[in-house]
């Protein structure tokens, strides 16, 4: 059976990840504000990416992965600019605290 995952654009620019099995329903419900949390109070949404999968098993992988990824990286997901993804992996520098 196939599954998505999508990326939504709040209403505060954050961005939230998430996967289903039915997309335009889940969109709906989101948009209704149907479940309580993240994007219920950050009304209204723009669905900007998504992507098909063979599996929900594959499509719950690529979310956890995208939900660690730095907001540059989800941008690059959502613009298809997949040749800066390695970039922008290896440009993540640790800054230590301020002594």
């Amino acid at each position: 059976m196939a599954a998505w995952v999508y990326i939504l654009k709040c209403r505060d620019g954050s961005y939230y990840t998430g996967c289903t099995t039915n997309l335009e329903q889940r969109i709906a419900q989101h948009k209704a504000g149907t479940f309580s949390g993240y994007t219920s109070t950050r009304l209204p949404l723009e669905c900007v990416w998504c992507g098909e999968f063979q599996s929900i098993h594959d499509a719950i992988d690529y979310e956890r992965k995208l939900k660690r990824w730095s907001r540059a990286k989800k941008e690059a997901v959502i613009n298809g600019d997949w040749d800066s993804l390695p970039v922008l992996a290896r440009n993540r520098q640790y800054h230590a605290p301020p002594q």
